[in-house]
């Protein structure tokens, strides 16, 4: 495994890291959750990313991950970077998501209780609040970690002017963010246009998530929807809606050069994903160790060269 510095920090993150957004809730099978998170450890993946309402039901992927820790990786625990996040719907009535220090606070208290830890490494607010002052949201980010709840603070899905007043609050007050967290994809380029560049000038890292664009960005969708995908879940958020003629024909002629390259479609899109040094690290996401091992092999994957990129951003606007 190969790891980058988290922007200007102390805090190194292995290139690819494991998120239990899917398939690893009450409604998955315990013994292949285990599996993939073990598997993962083994191949140096020590970044395992959760946040309070993953699941279903919301809370379960915590409390699978607290159980494979407490059973299989303990004596690990300081090798291990573990993540959780509060913004969105947790429970119902006025105290149960967004960005009030009433909710973020009481949010990472269960979120320690569900993985039977004393403290995350980093915590994220989920999302920014429109009704919340900012300064509210990062006050308590700053009390979490200075209570020793959390090591690291992080934001996600803020856009560039959140995220640039969000870092100034937090340096202020002394506890500085040290990584975002956006969404990433070949299909989903909204980072380019200002957000990396305000990372960059801050010192900040990224951490990727659906670089596969839900799973869209592999071998397959190509003849249809597999019974066992996301797109044929009624819980997942890969609709079948949003796989068009369009986007297959561009996966067909990208897949092409995956090829070339002796790589698989989906390796080929982490490996574009990768490409910019400001992203640290992407989150894959896996239902079976077969496609943990894929994502880990791009690690020695060559660069691409300048040719492939054109080739790439040719389909990619077409």
């Amino acid at each position: 495994m190969t790891y980058n510095r988290c922007g200007k920090s102390g805090l190194l993150l292995p290139k690819i890291s494991l998120g239990l957004w899917h398939n690893f809730a009450g409604v998955d099978v315990y013994e292949n959750s285990k599996e993939m998170v073990l598997k993962s450890f083994d191949m140096g993946i020590t970044h395992f990313d959760l946040a309070n309402n993953y699941g279903p039901p919301p809370g379960s992927a915590e409390e699978t991950f607290g159980k494979i820790l407490r059973k299989e990786l303990s004596a690990y625990r300081d090798q291990m970077i573990i993540t959780s996040k509060a913004g969105y719907l947790m429970w119902p009535g006025p105290y149960g998501e967004w960005g009030s220090r009433k909710y973020l606070i009481s949010s990472c208290d269960q979120s320690l209780k569900r993985m039977g830890l004393d403290y995350v490494d980093i915590f994220y607010s989920h999302r920014p609040d429109p009704d919340t002052p900012l300064e509210e949201t990062m006050m308590a980010l700053d009390q979490i970690v200075r209570s020793g709840k959390a090591l690291y603070v992080g934001i996600s899905n803020y856009d560039p002017k959140q995220s640039q007043e969000a870092f100034d609050i937090l340096r202020a007050l002394g506890t500085p963010c040290i990584v975002h967290q956006p969404s990433y994809s070949m299909f989903n380029r909204w980072v380019e246009d200002g957000l990396l560049d305000v990372l960059e000038e801050n010192g900040v890292g990224s951490v990727v998530f659906s670089p596969l664009f839900q799973g869209l960005l592999t071998d397959k969708y190509l003849n249809g929807i597999p019974k066992d995908s996301r797109a044929a879940k009624s819980h997942g958020f890969l609709q079948s809606s949003q796989i068009t003629p369009e986007k297959i024909e561009k996966i067909k002629a990208l897949n092409l050069i995956a090829q070339d390259r002796g790589q698989k479609m989906s390796q080929l899109a982490l490996s574009w994903v990768l490409r910019d040094p400001r992203v640290t690290s992407v989150i894959i996401g896996a239902s079976k160790v077969a496609q943990i091992k894929d994502a880990v092999a791009i690690v020695d994957h060559p660069d691409f060269s300048q040719q492939e990129l054109e080739k790439i951003e040719k389909i990619l606007q077409s």
